[in-house]
């Protein structure tokens, strides 16, 4: 039997092309055409392009919000402590996870851990591998130490095997790895194209809300950083997690920027080993170089990722420039440098408009947070003048363009993760000075920024 020809539907206007276009013929809209399932008999079910759609999450009846039951959501914990405190608390039933990283970056190292742990604690775990044959997943469990592993594995690459699979054993949680791979009999382009993506992510999502399974989609990102595919992928899913680090580097974070059940911009730490990934229980030790004395330019914030207050070493170095003075910074934002040094000239009287000024965050971090600005402008100032801040001394604070230093989120927080570090000394926003004094930590509170400048010549 012939197979069923395609069709090119407009996502503007609705118009149907029998063969992809770059313009669509109906309304003139460029790259609009998407390829669609075969089209068959209009049905009860079916629109006039013949194709099924149902409800990603289940339809249900009507009915006020008010008297719906809220319940909390079961959790089943990975066994990974840090990947745990990403998710929220760890796995959820039928929830759908898209986890993105570049290549080499340890995705797949993470997740055949978990599936591993979740396995050894009783739950069923499937790992369907598209890009690696069973020999090669075994290869990289013998490395790990799981040579003992009972994880259930599959090569394949064909969505309604999968599905097939997935429904004959009902696994607690299910693997795909990747989603780029996989791709369904119903449509004709290649794995990896936006319509394979939509389609095959659509239906194991389906599949996760009706059956409770837990299902994580691995994804590609492109070279920019972001995830590969269409957009809608990570509406579609209900956590997202990116895979970052330098490959250089034996650390690794996984951030989460959207999740359904737990806070967003939580971080988990891990350390590359030789059996695979490890949990850092204190990132903040390799976040901090370790100076025998103190530097001039150096400044220890305290910074937060998600719910954890964490010490990120912020460093300065200002030297003469020449008639283009240079402003480079690695880990924060280059634009919001070139104001704080502009508030820092107007308001408390230090220029640097003919040095060059470079900025760097310990550890690879990456901050995001305004109230790092106040340690950015310390460190510049103290590698300026050559002087370096006492031992054990950290900052925190925003700066606005009229020079007040605001109050930074959950300002106590921060004050007894330093405390509890050993630091002694801290220059903070005076609206998050404590009530109460908190041991070994003497706590200096600004308004301003010419008020810091005064405080830190005081203490030098």
């Amino acid at each position: 039997m012939a197979k069923d020809k395609t069709q090119y539907v407009c996502s503007e206007c609705g118009g149907t092309s029998p063969k992809w276009l770059g313009k669509c013929p109906s309304c003139g809209a460029w790259n609009s055409l998407v390829e669609q399932a075969p089209a068959a008999a209009p049905g009860p079910a079916q629109n006039r392009f013949g194709n099924t759609f149902a409800a990603l999450g289940g339809a249900s009846e009507l009915a006020v919000l008010a008297e719906i039951e809220a319940t909390d959501v079961a959790r089943t914990a990975t066994g990974l402590e840090e990947l745990d405190r990403v998710l929220g608390g760890g796995i959820v039933p039928g929830g759908v996870t898209l986890i993105g990283g570049d290549p080499g970056i340890g995705k797949s190292t993470l997740l055949l851990q978990a599936a591993d742990a979740l396995q050894n604690a009783g739950q069923i775990a499937l790992y369907v591998t598209g890009e690696e044959s069973g020999a090669q997943v075994a290869l990289r469990a013998h490395r790990l130490g799981l040579e003992r592993s009972q994880v259930q594995l599959m090569a394949e690459i064909q969505l309604e095997k999968i599905l097939a699979t997935l429904d004959a054993h009902r696994p607690a949680i299910a693997i795909i790895d990747s989603i780029q791979t996989v791709y369904s009999d119903q449509l004709t382009s290649a794995p990896g194209s936006v319509a394979q993506v939509r389609e095959c992510a659509a239906h194991l999502t389906r599949f996760a809300k009706a059956s409770g399974t837990a299902v994580v989609l691995v994804g590609h990102v492109t070279k920019e950083g972001a995830l590969a595919g269409p957009r809608v992928l990570e509406h579609m899913v209900d956590t997202v997690l990116y895979f970052e680090g330098d490959t250089h580097s034996s650390f690794r974070l996984v951030r989460a920027i959207k999740n359904r059940f737990g806070a967003v911009n939580e971080i988990g730490v891990f350390a590359m080993t030789e059996r695979g990934l490890r949990g850092v229980a204190n990132p903040s030790a390799i976040f901090l170089s370790q100076h025998a004395q103190p530097v001039p330019g150096s400044v220890v914030l305290v910074t937060l990722e998600g719910t954890r207050p964490m010490l990120v070493e912020i460093q300065a170095l200002v030297d003469d420039g020449g008639p283009s003075p240079r402003r480079l910074s690695v880990g924060l934002e280059r634009d919001r440098l070139a104001m704080l040094l502009a508030v820092l000239h107007r308001h408390a009287g230090v220029a640097s408009m003919d040095q060059d000024v470079f900025v760097n965050a310990v550890g690879g971090v990456r901050i995001t947070e305004p109230a790092a600005d106040l340690a950015v402008m310390l460190a510049v100032s103290s590698s300026l003048r050559g002087k370096a801040l006492p031992k054990g001394f950290v900052a925190f604070g925003e700066v606005g363009l009229a020079g007040e230093v605001r109050p930074a989120p959950r300002g106590q927080e921060r004050l007894r993760e330093a405390a509890k570090l050993g630091f002694s000394v801290a220059l903070v926003p005076k609206a998050n000075a404590p009530k109460k004094p908190i041991e070994g930590l003497t706590i200096h509170a600004v308004d301003r920024v010419d008020e810091a400048m005064a405080v830190v010549r005081q203490l030098d």
